[in-house]
């Protein structure tokens, strides 16, 4: 099986791809049969001994990753998709416990909780980690996978504690046959520390005790740049003041906890957590401790885009601090930034010198121009113009919500098999993972990623539970795989293994043409479309998801990524060409090509120009004139453009 990105082809053998398929329906196949049947116990020393085996074999790089499979001169992780499960939306409060020996085969125990404690090291492979865990008296001891998203913060989240509660357990089985409690949304798992456990303090000295404890070690974590340790031990200290109403002391932690949050870019707790450490009394103490808050809140405010709030806040912290430089400048980009999102007046050439590797997301905003997002015709939703446009203009520019670029360490690509339509498919996963942690990170960013189509609808809109923010991982996965696009090789060689992908929300309403209107291009992680031609008010703007030249190349590109047939003017047309005939344009496309690479046109001899108007003319009689009257010939394009630059300079 060969599958295009660019140039670059990613090979998988027949047998490779077979062997893909078979393990994922095998698996079906057999958790189907058992589904069910009561969970076998396990003997604990031996199980806990295999685990450890496999981490230190893992960590010492002697064991084979049984996701990884062969392709062209390497290996890449692959996953079966295409089975979903809805995640637990239910406070950890309102479940039911239950034991060990309550688990079925196959099974989603909806409405129960399952409290475990892990028993070995984790093995953490390329798509999935695993361990053996035990109940709270270390009787029962049973397998636990967690899928793709199982890093927080570039750490394993099973290796973050060793006390959790797992809601709704989903009880299946490997590929291997063998049984596991899985784990694929994040929010499923309920990490425990024995802070909050021993949290239910009667006596408030205690209770401050406690949380001033917690309080100390996040400081201590902060020191040693453990960020997520300092977030949770400020999350615990934070929760037991709150319990006793500690005023001060949560306001001390909360203000804490927002540093950390900015680190981390959970910017939605930023905001929450500043706004509630404000004092607001009027003395100097209380003034320097309420500008940090503004400034971190403004900070976050201006990282999501949210620029009068930004405004608002950073004024706020002027009037406290108004000798505070940073603030100041701030406050001159907010105002440029504003501008751009009210009049589309970016300065590109300025965005471009600055753009380097290491500066890849430029400092703009999103302009959404003359356009709106309407009911379109046998396409969904679309974007329309809400008044003319001329050819050239700027219809829209949009900063991604979330792009990985082939250098980022998060990115990875992996074979993909879609169990609703034996596909496999090159998937960027590492740009999935990204976007579930920026939704888990900013939850009141949800619902605008849920609004895009996906082919999996889930539970409809955005979830949440006391314990935090439930993000969809399959309905985030098909999403993705339908909006998302490569901003090209801007930062260097990259390939099918290591392409640049991102999702940009407002322009993913732009629906695909082989006719289009309009056309993009990227500074960074900004997208720029332009109209190629005039527009009218109330027309639907269209580019081109895919420019391949051949008809098949083009529809099966389509299908694999986006999973939709084009039935433009121009693909009807060419869908009437016979086979043969469209074979014949495509090898005649491939020689005009290697010509137009290999002769440059600049003072080009008479007898090249006529070769090179031979095969134009080959390429032409493949068109049917009456069919293609008003349409483009875009297999010719490169040497028409070719000899119209020749012929021009004799």
């Amino acid at each position: 099986m060969s599958l295009q990105n660019h140039s670059n082809t990613i090979f998988l053998t027949e047998q490779e791809s077979e062997r893909i398929r078979a393990a994922a329906k095998n698996r079906v196949r057999k958790s189907s049969e058992a589904k069910g049947n009561e969970r076998v116990p396990r003997e604990a020393t031996p199980s806990v001994k295999e685990a450890t085996g496999a981490s230190l074999m893992h960590d010492m790089g002697g064991a084979p990753d049984p996701d990884m499979t062969q392709a062209q001169g390497g290996t890449l992780p692959s996953l079966p998709i295409g089975q979903p499960y809805p995640p637990c939306t239910a406070s950890l409060d309102d479940l039911i416990p239950m034991r060990f020996s309550d688990l079925r085969m196959e099974t989603h125990h909806i409405g129960k909780k399952l409290a475990i404690k892990r028993a070995s090291p984790v093995v953490g492979l390329a798509v999935r980690s695993w361990c053996m865990v035990q109940d709270e008296e270390g009787k029962e001891t049973e397998r636990l996978e967690f899928g793709l998203h199982k890093m927080r913060h570039g750490d394993e989240v099973l290796e973050l504690t060793k006390l959790f509660v797992v809601k709704e357990p989903y009880f299946t089985m490997t590929d291997d046959g063998e049984a596991t409690i899985r784990i694929d949304h994040p929010s499923d798992l309920v990490s425990l520390t024995d802070e909050i456990a021993d949290s239910e303090f009667k006596d408030p000295a205690a209770a401050e005790k406690a949380a001033t404890r917690c309080k100390n070690k996040g400081n201590a974590a902060l020191k040693d740049q453990d960020l997520p340790e300092a977030y949770a031990k400020y999350s615990e200290g934070l929760k037991i003041a709150k319990l006793q109403s500690l005023q001060d002391l949560a306001k001390d932690i909360a203000r804490n906890r927002a540093y950390i949050s900015l680190l981390l870019g959970q910017m939605d707790g930023v905001i929450s957590d500043a706004k509630s450490s404000l004092i607001g009394k009027n003395e100097q103490r209380s003034k320097d401790l309420d500008s940090k808050a503004y400034f971190r809140a403004g900070s976050a405010a201006y990282s999501l885009g949210q620029w009068q709030e930004a405004k608002k806040l950073f004024e706020e912290q002027q009037s406290l601090a108004p000798d505070d430089k940073d603030a100041k400048t701030y406050l001159k980009r907010i105002t440029i930034r504003m501008r751009e999102q009210d009049t589309g007046t970016h300065n590109f050439t300025k965005l471009r010198v600055n753009l380097s590797k290491a500066r890849s997301r430029v400092d703009a905003a999103t302009f959404l121009g003359p356009t709106e997002v309407k009911k379109s015709v046998d396409m969904g939703r679309g974007l329309f113009a809400k008044r003319n446009i001329s050819a050239g203009e700027l219809i829209m520019c949009e900063k991604a919500f979330c792009v990985l670029w082939g250098h980022d360490k998060e990115a990875m690509t992996a074979m993909t098999y879609d169990l609703r339509d034996d596909r496999i498919r090159v998937s960027p996963v590492g740009l999935s993972k990204a976007i579930v942690q920026k939704l888990i990170s900013n939850p009141a960013q949800i619902d605008k990623v849920l609004d895009l189509y996906g082919d999996y609808q889930g539970a409809g809109k955005s979830l949440s539970t006391p314990e935090g923010a439930v993000v969809d991982v399959f309905r985030i996965h098909d999403i993705m795989s339908r909006n998302a696009f490569g901003p090209g090789n801007q930062f260097g060689e990259e390939g099918a293994r290591n392409a640049s992908t991102g999702l940009w929300i407002y322009a993913a309403y732009i629906n695909h043409s082989c006719l289009p209107n309009a056309k993009k291009e990227y500074i960074g992680d900004l997208m720029i479309v332009r109209a190629t031609r005039n527009i009218s008010a109330g027309e639907e703007i269209f580019h081109a998801y895919d420019g391949s030249s051949d008809y098949d190349t083009r529809q099966a590109a389509l299908m694999t990524t986006w999973g939709f047939e084009c039935k433009c003017a121009l693909c009807k047309a060419e869908k009437k060409d016979s086979l043969e005939v469209r074979r014949k344009r495509e090898e005649l496309r491939g020689e005009a090509d290697t010509f137009v690479a290999r002769e440059h046109w600049a003072n080009a001899k008479r007898l090249t120009i006529v070769k090179a108007q031979r095969i134009s003319k080959g390429i032409e009689e493949t068109y049917n004139a009456d069919r293609y009257k008003y349409l483009p010939k875009m297999a010719g394009s490169s040497i028409q453009e070719w000899l119209g630059k020749a012929t021009s300079r004799r």
